[in-house]
């Protein structure tokens, strides 16, 4: 028998389990091997392989099941102050619970989605084909994923600029003029997609932005930078405008949805994340930062099996 061959008595020896199970592990089709001259054969290397990536699979499964059971769940993608206050709310209402987020954008939430890093993905990522927010995203990127798009909220974005707008900054032509500094962001971002869709409508290339490729990776981040004078322009949320007292000049109104497994729709710290945004308490508690539209929230956009 060569060395990097083994049989069902060495395998099983290998394993340290009964040969029996090994010829059920045969039938089950779960480990590698081959048949050659009536007797099954088990290269070593691939053995190696198979132990490894199952060692991987079952702590991947255990870390699930630890968080779900101890009532937290991870999130990645879009970011939104009046995100923020939901999740820090639950946490108020229900200290059992924890969300932990990442601000990754957009895109790089619903790989992470994919990849099986996260529980939840937040996005707000425009489709210019079909005029839709996340569903052709989600249809691309996550399938053979049993996804659902759930509304959390629609919001407005638009330009932000110092008090008083003293550049006279209107609009996205105005950025292109010189002396005009923009602040970016970063690549995947939900933002960062709209603004070159915009870009591309008004016939203005990357190049003419002083700032294009100056990028920061919160819609927080966008006000600060315009705050303190670090740039003229970005584009964030009503809500960081409302925060910073800056000049918000809209551009449009956008779907903030979240998006996760059937399962985990149904776990105690989404739903009640959903009723907790739901609740005319925390309506009121968000009212001053800006228009923000709840009256999908909650709802299941569309479902991916």
């Amino acid at each position: 028998m060569p060395q990097d061959m083994m049989n069902t008595k060495e395998v099983a020896r290998y394993l340290d389990i009964h040969e029996k199970q090994v010829y059920a592990l045969i039938r089950e089709d779960k480990i590698p091997c081959t048949k050659v001259t009536g007797k099954w054969l088990f290269p070593k290397n691939l053995i190696d392989e198979w132990i490894l990536k199952s060692a991987k699979s079952g702590m991947k499964e255990a870390r699930a099941k630890s968080l779900h059971v101890a009532g937290s769940l991870l999130a990645a993608g879009s970011n939104d102050p009046v995100l923020d206050m939901l999740i820090a709310c639950l946490r108020e209402a229900h200290p059992e619970f924890y969300i932990f987020t990442a601000g990754t954008g957009s895109l790089e939430g619903l790989s992470a989605l994919k990849r099986g890093y996260v529980d939840l993905a937040w996005c707000h990522l425009f489709d210019p084909e079909s005029g839709l927010y996340n569903i052709p995203y989600v249809e691309r990127i996550l399938q053979g994923f049993p996804a659902v798009v759930v509304n959390l909220f629609r919001r407005e974005v638009g330009l932000l600029a110092a008090p008083g707008n003293p550049l006279k900054i209107n609009g996205i032509k105005d950025l292109a003029e010189d002396g005009r500094r923009f602040v970016n962001r970063q690549n995947g971002s939900g933002i960062r997609l709209l603004f070159d869709h915009l870009l591309s409508g008004e016939g203005i290339t990357p190049e003419m932005i002083a700032g294009y490729d100056r990028h920061v990776c919160t819609h927080l981040d966008v006000g600060l930078a315009v705050l303190s004078g670090g740039a003229d322009a970005g584009i964030a949320t009503v809500a960081v405008a409302r925060l910073l007292n800056l000049e918000f000049i809209p551009i449009t109104v956008e779907n903030f949805d979240m998006i996760l497994s059937h399962s985990v729709f149904f776990e105690k710290p989404v739903q009640s994340l959903i009723d907790m945004l739901r609740s005319p308490e925390f309506k009121e508690r968000v009212r001053p930062f800006g228009e923000y539209d709840f009256t999908g929230s909650g709802k299941i956009l569309y479902s991916l099996t």
